[in-house]
């Protein structure tokens, strides 16, 4: 299958290069960066200079891409301007897999709410898929537009959806604490990203309504056949990359880690990237990192009443472009793990 990224200088974009020009399935032809134009791609990215020989960044127009021979397109591209490339090639036929925020919510005033403007076409939030690959089942015959989720809401969702869903614990005082690695905050200059200003540092940040919380509440809520709202805190950490997600909630009736873990285990029993750790061990960024995995783990608080679950991912990869590439596989029928570790 004939492949396009349309945006790849950023962290995602360059993951998205960096798989799928390994991946057994795909023929990537075509890489964009309006920077880049020209560029060989292995010199951009040296890691995968021995496959991207003959590969040059692009900077083709919208009309350009609509007629070319690539019939899948992952959109690595700012919120707002992802729109204007996907809605094109949809309905010029091709499927795309948008890993900005542009798709994901179904409301358009929340999206307005949280991203300060409208949205660019509203009409289009109902036609488009949510992809998190674990909690929802989709196909390019019912929608060829599927948005990727956010690497935060990865964290969080996966633990939560299923006990929502078994009526296991209360939607009230939800609290999510999470960690993110500078990468999270993508390439854009700014003084508070450069090496001074974070390494040796840590401090929370997006306080108290962060993008990402419109699409963690309104999966949630799905999930719970309710309105869900929590307290989402997320923190730069100085590390390049990786979320670690500590996240309180209160039990429906007792408080017992074996429902949670039936649960778990019941939701995900053959999803290949839930790895559930054994009692007493922690997810860990630094066991995920590299991986499409996400590590879950709970543990009970009699103390306080509440059961105590932590995740931790690759943000870049089960967080963005590697949760990409295992939605192109489902999509293509093919093991939801090719191509990924």
């Amino acid at each position: 299958m004939k492949t396009c990224i349309i945006g790849a200088s950023g962290y995602s974009g360059q993951v998205l290069v960096e798989l799928l020009i390994q991946h057994p399935s795909v023929e990537l032809v075509t890489v964009t960066s309006r920077q880049n134009e020209g560029r060989k791609v292995g010199k951009v990215i040296p890691k995968i200079a021995h496959r991207a020989r003959d590969l040059i960044f692009t900077n083709p127009s919208i009309n350009e891409l609509i007629y070319s021979e690539c019939e899948v397109f992952f959109l690595a591209l700012p919120h707002g301007a992802a729109a204007s490339f996907a809605i094109p090639l949809v309905e010029a036929g091709k499927k795309v897999i948008d890993l900005s925020a542009d798709f994901r919510l179904n409301n358009p005033d929340t999206y307005e709410e949280f991203y300060d403007a409208k949205h660019p076409s509203a009409e289009w939030l109902k036609k488009a898929q949510y992809g998190l690959p674990e909690i929802h089942s989709f196909n390019w015959e019912n929608t060829p537009l599927i948005a990727s989720p956010g690497c935060y809401p990865t964290s969080i969702l996966i633990p939560l959806c299923p006990l929502l869903q078994d009526n296991l614990i209360e939607i009230e005082d939800i609290t999510a604490n999470c960690i993110s690695g500078i990468s999270g905050a993508g390439k854009s200059a700014s003084e508070r990203l450069l090496f001074c200003e974070r390494n040796e540092s840590s401090g929370s940040y997006g306080i108290p309504k962060h993008r990402h919380l419109s699409e963690i509440e309104e999966q949630l809520s799905l999930f719970a056949d309710e309105q869900v709202i929590i307290s989402f805190i997320p923190h730069l950490a100085p590390m390049n990359r990786g979320i670690c997600s500590t996240i309180t909630v209160k039990p429906k009736g007792m408080l017992s880690r074996d429902l949670i873990l039936q649960s778990w285990e019941k939701f995900y029993s053959t999803r290949v990237f839930v790895n559930i750790l054994e009692e007493g061990k922690q997810p860990d960024v630094a066991d995920v990192v590299g991986t499409n995995r996400i590590d879950l783990n709970v543990s009970v608080d009699p103390r306080t009443n509440k059961y105590i679950i932590c995740s931790a991912e690759d943000n870049l990869i089960k967080g963005a472009g590697g949760q990409a590439v295992q939605s192109l596989n489902l999509c293509l029928g093919i093991a939801e793990d090719t191509g990924l570790l």
